[in-house]
């Protein structure tokens, strides 16, 4: 047989050439264009063969891939809910991609159990949890959510685990919360129907007295509460549920809170804007993304709960073919609903050391800093229509009345800037996200002019527009 060519040594050229190359591309053309579906085989050579593929055309291969996929560092990438690109964690990421741990056990992961560990207790400590309090990192805001509403569950019913659920159990959500709330509940047991979606008052934030109405209905119904998701950073308006109020009433029915932070949970690390999830330390459990507005490279979501003994009797499974050596403390996958667990805390870990925790404030203050910047310009001109708040880093707009959608798709197709468009109260916008602490106040002048340029130049999109309410 023959030997596989190259060495790591000579890999990692191969990659550093593409970084060099990928740089360039970002700088000289930060919106990468538009691939049709159906053209889509004609960009790359996807195809894969018996043999081999020389190293120079697999470096063709690699350059055509990076020229046509989507930029999401760029200072004119502002779609969905990307923290641009952090130096120092993607060199966390790099070295954690060579380690090639996985995080299950001790025996395999070593000192890399101590980082996770670190970050946890750290961030415990932000949100003002005792020493109780523990938590695990997972692939997403999802899954992070997922984990919660599981151990509400077994909260709820001890012996679910074992025996399914045998009692109907209902949750409550507001109705700008995340979509996965739903699919979570089907997962678990709980059934699609026995969602309740709060209604939010007209900043987007759920309505606690509507809350309490519901469950106290649900209850005089015969039915089981056992679980409220608060949302902090509403995935269209960045909109944050009052949470000392809705704790209030989890409290008082002995419910599960849940804060949903993955948007802007991440505000737990500012002076200045941690007051948006104020009464955090009263909930069950909190979650955020470090791959949000703390910049980390997808992915990096961290569960959080106040009371460590309900992610062990949700998770823990004996498995001697596992856990052969050392305390179940130290082996992580006795709290994690996945077995083999890719290092995500390392990334997170190596940014954090190395701007430390003023470093990671600075961010989060930039970013509402940036976003006041956006709401004064769209608030100062006539040809704006605000539809955001303040305290938000969804800045939410519409320009000379054009259908935002349209906009939207128009600034993507011609290579323009990538933005994408919100709904609430069935009023229709662009979403302007602010959480790339790389941006400047100029990447904010040069948006808006990007689009007022663009629609002076397109006379069609004049014929967008739409009713304004």
């Amino acid at each position: 047989m023959d030997e596989l060519p190259c060495t790591i040594q000579d890999d990692l050229k191969l990659f550093n050439t593409l970084v060099d190359f990928l740089l360039k591309e970002e700088r000289d053309n930060p919106v990468a264009e538009r691939i049709h579906r159906k053209d889509l085989h004609k960009s790359v050579d996807y195809t894969l063969t018996r043999e081999a593929t020389l190293d120079e055309d697999l470096l063709q291969n690699l350059k055509d891939l990076v020229r046509a996929t989507p930029k999401t560092a760029t200072e004119l990438f502002f779609n969905q809910l990307f923290g641009g690109r952090q130096g120092k964690a993607v060199v966390g990421d790099l070295l954690a991609v060579l380690l090639n741990n996985s995080m299950y056990t001790y025996k395999v992961a070593g000192p890399l159990v101590a980082i996770e560990k670190e970050i946890i207790h750290q961030s415990c400590k932000l949100i003002g949890y005792g020493d109780d309090s523990d938590g695990t990192i997972a692939t997403g805001g999802s899954m992070s959510n997922y984990m919660a509403l599981l151990m509400a569950r077994d909260k709820a019913q001890p012996d679910a685990r074992f025996e399914g659920v045998n009692q109907p159990l209902v949750m409550y959500t507001s109705k700008e919360s995340h979509y996965s709330n739903a699919k979570n509940a089907s997962f678990a047991g709980i059934g699609r129907n026995n969602v309740r979606y709060i209604e939010s008052d007209d900043h987007g934030r759920m309505r606690p007295d509507l809350l309490e109405d519901q469950i106290k209905q649900d209850i005089s119904n015969g039915l089981k509460p056992f679980y409220v998701n608060a949302t902090a950073g509403t995935t269209v308006l960045g909109s944050f549920d009052p949470v000392n109020e809705i704790a209030d009433i989890t409290e008082a029915y002995n419910l599960w809170l849940h804060v949903d932070g993955a948007y802007c949970g991440a505000v737990i690390f500012s002076d200045k804007y941690k007051h948006l999830v104020e009464g955090a330390h009263r909930a069950d459990s909190f979650s955020y993304n470090a791959h949000k507005m703390l910049g980390t490279p997808l992915t990096c979501s961290l569960i959080l709960v106040k009371d460590k003994r309900y992610l062990t009797h949700s998770f823990s499974n004996e498995a001697e073919y596992l856990y052969q050596t050392d305390d179940d403390a130290d082996n992580l996958g006795k709290t994690s609903l996945q077995c083999g667990r890719r290092n995500d805390a390392l990334k997170f870990w190596t940014l954090w050391k190395s701007i430390g925790l003023k470093g990671l404030e600075q961010m989060v203050d930039k970013q509402f800093n940036l976003s006041k910047y956006a709401k004064a310009y769209v608030d100062g001109h006539p040809d704006y229509e605000v539809y955001s708040y303040d305290n938000s880093v969804s800045i939410c707009f519409n320009y000379k009345g054009i259908d935002a959608a349209k906009l939207c798709t128009a600034l993507y197709e011609e290579r323009e800037t990538v933005v994408g468009f919100g709904i609430f109260n069935e009023d229709k916008f662009i979403r302007l996200v602010t959480i790339n602490p790389n941006n400047s106040e100029k990447d904010i002048d040069r948006f808006f002019e990007v689009i007022e340029t663009f629609v002076a130049r397109t006379p069609t999109l004049q014929e967008l527009q739409v009713e304004s309410k």
